[in-house]
Order: C-alpha cells, then structure tokens, then sequence
C-alpha cells in the first residue's frame, strides 16, 4: 500500500505530465502548473523564478501574488531567499520570512499576507536553472516528506524549463526588451589553440518522465542489463587502440572507478526498491551525491562530480536505448559544445575531428579538460549559457589563447582564426626539425631540457623530443587514478614501463606528493582550513611512513641495474630530508640482505619549494646528490598568494626581482657545492621565464613536452653571455614585473619566444 506522500506525489506528477503533453505555449504550461501544485499541496501561494543569465532569476510564472508582476521581477543570484536557494542548489524551508536576514522583500508582489516560505532548486548539469516556491499565510513548518516531493517536481520541472521552446521564449522576451544576443563570448581558456568547425551539441540528457515503477523487479532487472552492458562497453572503448587514446588508462581509470562503484549501483537499487523507476533511481542517487558533496571546498571531490554526472548520464542513456553512436558524424572538422562532459564522452566522437571542445562548466583539473589538452584539442570554459546558444550545424569559431567563442563568426574572424591555425601547423612543424639538433645557445653553452610526466601518454614525449632525461616524475598520478592503494608490485610495473621507455636517458622519481588540491579517492580529506600548507606531501608520507617503505621499495626493485635517482618533496628543513633519506638507506639495505637486484647507484635530491629550507642550503646541499626548484609552489609561498585565486593571478610574477634575486641564491650555493641544480616548475615551461632562469645560472630544465619545442627553440636563438649581463643589470630594479623588459629584450636580440 502506497504511503501518502507517495500517492500526493504520483498524483501531482500525473497532473503535471498531462499540462506538458498539452499544446500550449511554454509560458501556459508553467502558469498551469505553479497553479496546480500549489493546490495540490494546500499552499496559498507558489512561483517560478527562472535564471536569465548569468547572475539574475526573473519571476515566470505565479499563483496567490499580483499577476501583472510575473517578468517584472527580478533577483541577483543571492539575493533574497530565492536567490539564496539558487546560489547553493539547497532547498531551504522557513517558518517566518520576516523574521529570516535574507528576505528581500518585494512589494510589487503583494506578499504582505505571506509568512512561510520552502524553495527548491530547478538543478540542471550541477547548477540551479530556476527556483520553485510555497509559500502559506500561517506559519507552517514544511515536513521533510513535502520538501521531498517539490524537489521530486522540481526535478521534472527542470526538463521543461531547460526546453528548447523555453529557450525560445526567453529569446523572444530579450528582443521584445530591446536586447541583442552576442556573437563573440569571452570564457576561461583551458588547452591553447585555434580551432573552427561545425558545431555538434553534445547529447542532452533523458528527460526523466516517469518517476515511479510499477514493477519493482522489472526495473531491477533493467537496471542490472544496463549497467552490465555500459561497464562492458566502457572497458571495451577505453581499451581500444583504434580510438589512438587506449593509452590514457591512468586518468580514464578514475572514470571507471565511478561506473564500477558498488555503493554508487547499491544506491540505486535501493531507491529503485523504494518504489522508484530505474531512470528516477538514478537521478536520486546523483543527488543525493550532489547535495552532500556540492558544499565542500575539497577540489578533487568536486572534479569527481562532473565524473559522477557523466556516468550516470550514460546510463540513462543505456536504460532508454539512447546509445547514439557520434563517431559517424559526417562533418571533418567538429566543435563540440556540452554544457559538462566527462573523458568517456570525449572518446565517443572520432577526436581526429575534434578542432575545438567548449564546456560551459569546466575545469583545468577536470579529466575530459586533461585528455583534451592532451590530445591538442583547444578548450575554452566558463561561458554560462552558451550551450543553449549554440545549435548543431552552426559555424564555431574557437580561440583557446584568449578564451573566446565566436558563433557564426564573420569573414574576417574566419580568416583570422584560419590564419592562426596555419601559423600553428608551421611552427609545429618548424619545431619538429629541432628534434635532432642539440640544446645550445648560440654562443656554445649546453642546457639539458628535460620532461615532467605523469600521464602514460606523456611518454610519448620522450621519443618525439629527444629530450635530456625525465627531470620529474609524478608518482601521485597512477596513485590518484586507482581504486585503492597500489600495492608494490604494481607499482613496479607503473615505474619499470617508464625507465624501459627512457632507456638510458636520467629519470628523476618524485616520491608521492598528496594532500592539498590531489587528494587519493581512498583517503578522506582532513578537512583543513589551508590545505596548501597543511598535513601534505612527505609530511603525510613521514608520518605514514609504511606508504613510504612501499613506494622506495619499488624505486628501487623498478631500477635494479640502473641509475636510480629519487627526490622527496615539499621537504621544509634538513631532518626531514635526512629522515627520508635514511628511510631510502634502510630499504637498500633490507634489499641487499635478500640478495635481490638493486641499482647500480642511488641519487638522492629534493625540491626547493618551502622557503625556510633556503636558509639551510649549505648545509642540504652537503647532504644531497641533486636539488631541484619547485617554483609553483616556491612563489605560492614567497608572495604568501594562493596561485590558484583568480583575483591574485596577475598581482605577483616569479619575473619579478625579488623572486629572481632567490632563484640566483639557490643556483648559485649548488653551483657552489658542485650539486646538480634543475627547475622542475611552470617556469621552465614557459619560454621568456625559461629564458630568465638561463640568465641566472640554471643549465638544467624540466618542463612538459608540449612546451619543450618551444623553450627548445628560444635556446638555441639566445646568447648566453648577454642574457646573463641583462638579467643581472635587471635584478637591481624596483619594479612589480620585470617581464615587459626581458619580451623586449628577446624581441630586440631576436631570441624566439613563441
């Protein structure tokens, strides 16, 4: 026997399906329906507010307040109650509005009468897309079994204002308001590049019509076939190699660690049992996940959202038999739109195609961003809107440089950017001719370039470049792609692939480095206030220090008979680069005592990135066989500027003279104690900081292999003698950023900096 919340809500959704399935026109449909819902839930009053850019909600549709107020009133997101709840994706029930601080009262309304108020969010992809309110004039204390079914006809609400005749109706009310569209949106650039093409509108996800199951057992059987053939068809595509990417496992393991989770399945069964179809069991599984994870600050966690999202999109799309198959498309040169996607999403389309990926909630750290750049596909993000903006078929310009999208750009935008990708091809091409030639200045001086990996498919790079070595490996990655813990054996098998790879190049081992923004699946986090300076790193290893013993016991087992060079990060003082040295030493030891192979030498280094080990550099440096300069995190901590705040991106610049006038210090005290100095950090990577560094004394970079050509190139168009008698003259000066003076300077030597 059904309860009645159940009943209530299967009625009103019967109702509501009834007014969608009618003819009238969008606006209609959504007045019928606040109306319907409010009398069905004995409210005295019920509205519709709908988000009409990025930061406003205009009211659509109300029953119980002033009608002539529908589309005249409007709210910043965070203003009011409403706003509050479109702000945090929260429902939010409260007994006496006039006595809430966040009420924003509106007269125009008439909502004098009105005393308890519940919202909920209309949630598409992860962010509101409107506002659903009850509203009583007694004090009403609004059940959780209510809440529950408002959000239960929010979430089908949502796919009607989503609509395309929505979208349309909107469009009609900003011409009639005297507004224009634009052509040209200026987002957040991701992958560099240029790109132009026919747009493809990523797959909108199933709309979710029937909410509750009317065989329980039949929707479980469902439930299991659709899972079963989604993780078969997943594995069968990650490991393709016809799709050129089958190499990408460690980032796209991650993925199917979401696909595969058993609590994630149970969840949904669960609900399904409740008395849920498999579709709605689904959806109410993700937000659930949503709602306890949206509010946190832990960014890995929220990156695996948008997996999360992904996963369970695909299979809606495997319980409907929505499994279109992309690859086939017929235009040669693609920009996908999508408003998130995850990396199995990419692998969909034939990325051969792929001149450019807009995703209008993006990240750097997403994976379907790391693949893509990966892959040399542009990407610009951050564009709220624009997927409703763009339709399949029309023209799309990208510019991944400056982070622009140009819809239906003119001519001379096209030539523009055709231009760009002609002038890319040549100097891709005139880069590919450095490969066999040496890394020496014009004036004779050899610098070693090396590669930071941690990607398989960054090995790749080694035979390309012909690169010095590999000047940091990320052991973190196949850490933070993995299930659980990886246990010695394996790997051995991630740290023996790479040194057959590098073959007798140098390859530098970085031991694990976690905590802060890279936080493994199976580690809670800790829930720190300023996890940039907080428990990470080898503290976290020091302190567990069996993770430690595991991870050098593989090093060292990986490099028997060959060069073995470990540095340990993150280290702040001399006791603990000599407690991790010594925790090495034991290891060698225990493997000695096996008679098990051991490398034939041992290297022990660290990175420079705690300013406090600076003062104690002579003394390292008389313990240590190599040093090497973390400079993201070394300028993250000399400015005291959290490099990942976008409002401090451009207020510090490691070309500036007091970060230079440290970096000279460093290179030259190991200069001094004839220790091998490298810089592993975004400098190196970058050809005019790259060049600064050259300047000061540092004949060993490591940097990423998409950057290689080009530092490669300003190497070999620099004179060393005057760049150093520069950059000396430059380390007097009082200026926030030496950079205008050392672009000026390479432009007037003629020193390549692309």
């Amino acid at each position: 026997m059904k309860s009645p919340a159940i009943s209530q809500a299967m009625d009103i959704l019967r109702l509501l399906r009834q007014i969608t399935e009618t003819d009238a026109p969008v606006s209609e449909k959504l007045d019928q329906i606040i109306a319907m819902v409010a009398k069905q839930m004995e409210a005295d009053a019920a509205a519709c507010y709908v988000m009409v850019d990025d930061n406003y909600l205009e009211l659509f549709a109300s029953f119980g307040f002033n009608r002539d107020a529908n589309h005249k009133i409007s709210l910043r997101l965070g203003e009011g109650l409403v706003g509050d709840v479109a702000k945090h994706n929260r429902s939010l029930a409260v007994t006496d509005v006039w006595k809430h601080p966040a009420f924003s009262y509106k007269p125009e309304m008439g909502e004098e009468a009105y005393k308890s108020f519940v919202g909920v969010p209309l949630i598409r992809w992860g962010r509101a897309i409107g506002v659903i309110t009850l509203q009583n004039k007694e004090n009403v204390e609004y059940s959780a079994s209510q809440i529950e079914i408002l959000e239960t006809v929010a979430m089908v609400l949502s796919e009607l204002v989503a609509s395309d005749d929505m979208n349309e109706f909107k469009n009609e009310l900003i011409k009639e308001r005297g507004q224009t569209g634009k052509e040209k949106y200026k987002g957040v650039a991701l992958s560099k590049g240029y790109g132009i093409g026919v747009a493809v509108v990523h797959r909108r996800r199933q709309a979710v019509t029937k909410i509750f199951a009317e065989d329980k057992e039949k929707e479980l059987r469902k439930l299991e076939v659709a899972h079963t053939q989604m993780n078969h068809d997943l594995d069968e595509k990650f490991n393709s190699t016809k799709l050129g990417i089958g190499e990408h496992v460690d980032i796209l393991d991650a993925y199917r660690m979401f696909a595969k989770d058993k609590g994630w399945y149970k969840k949904i069964a669960d609900n399904v049992s409740s008395g849920l179809t498999a579709e709605a069991a689904v959806e109410r599984a993700y937000e659930d996940m949503w709602n306890r994870l949206s509010g946190t600050n832990d960014t890995y966690m929220k990156e695996r959202l948008h997996d999360l999202r992904d996963v369970a999109d695909r299979l809606l799309g495997y319980l409907s038999g929505d499994k279109t198959d992309v690859s086939t498309l017929d235009a040669k040169d693609l920009i996908v739109v999508a408003q998130t996607m995850g990396p199995a999403d990419l692998m969909d389309y034939d990325y051969n195609k792929i001149r450019g990926l807009i995703i209008e909630d993006g990240t750097p750290t997403m994976h379907v961003a790391i693949v893509a750049k990966a892959l040399g596909i542009p990407v610009v993000s951050k564009i709220k809107g624009i997927y409703n903006e763009i339709k399949t078929g029309e023209l799309i310009a990208v510019d991944g440089n400056d982070g622009y999208v140009y819809i239906r750009p003119s001519e001379p935008i096209q030539q523009k950017i055709r231009a760009k990708i002609s002038e890319k091809e040549k100097l891709q091409a005139k880069l590919a001719e450095l490969k066999d030639l040496p890394a020496e200045t014009k004036d004779g001086t050899r610098i070693n370039l090396y590669l930071n990996v941690g990607l398989a498919f960054d090995l790749d790079y080694i035979e390309t470049t012909n690169c010095d070595g590999i000047g940091l490996y990320r052991t973190e990655i196949p850490f933070m792609a993995s299930e659980t813990m990886p246990d010695v054996e394996r790997q051995i098998n991630y740290y023996r692939e790479l040194m057959d790879r590098a073959g007798d190049k140098k390859v530098i081992f970085r031991s694990l480095d976690v905590g802060s923004d890279k936080l493994l699946p199976y580690w809670g986090s800790v829930g720190e206030d300023n996890p940039a300076i907080g428990w990470r790193s080898i503290r976290i290893t020091l302190d567990r220090r069996a993770i430690l013993r595991k991870q050098v016991c593989a090093f060292l087992r990986a490099a028997a008979g060959k060069e073995l060079n470990v540095m340990f990060p993150m280290i702040s003082n001399l006791a603990e680069f000599e407690e991790a040295k010594e925790t090495l030493s034991l290891e060698l030891e225990k493997e000695k005592r096996r008679g098990s192979p051991i490398p034939k030498k041992v290297n022990v280094g660290l990175m420079i990135e705690v300013p406090s080990v600076v003062f104690q550099l002579e003394a390292i440096l008389k313990q240590a066989d190599f040093i090497s300069v973390g400079t993201n995190d070394l300028a993250q901590f000399v400015f005291a500027c959290d490099r990942g705040n976008p409002r401090l991106s451009e207020r510090y610049d490691v070309l500036s003279a007091p970060f230079l006038k440290l970096m000279h210090e460093i290179v030259s005290q190991a200069n001094k104690a004839k220790v091998l100095c490298s810089v592993c950090g975004e400098m190196a990577s970058n050809p005019i900081e790259a060049l600064a560094l050259i300047g000061l004394g540092y004949r060993n970079l490591s940097m990423s292999g998409s950057a290689f050509g080009k530092v490669k190139s300003m190497v070999r168009s620099t004179n060393l003698d005057d760049i150093e008698d520069y950059v000396k003259i430059m380390l007097k000066s009082n200026r926030r950023t030496l950079r205008p003076q050392l672009i000026s300077y390479a432009y007037d030597h003629g020193i390549e900096i692309y």
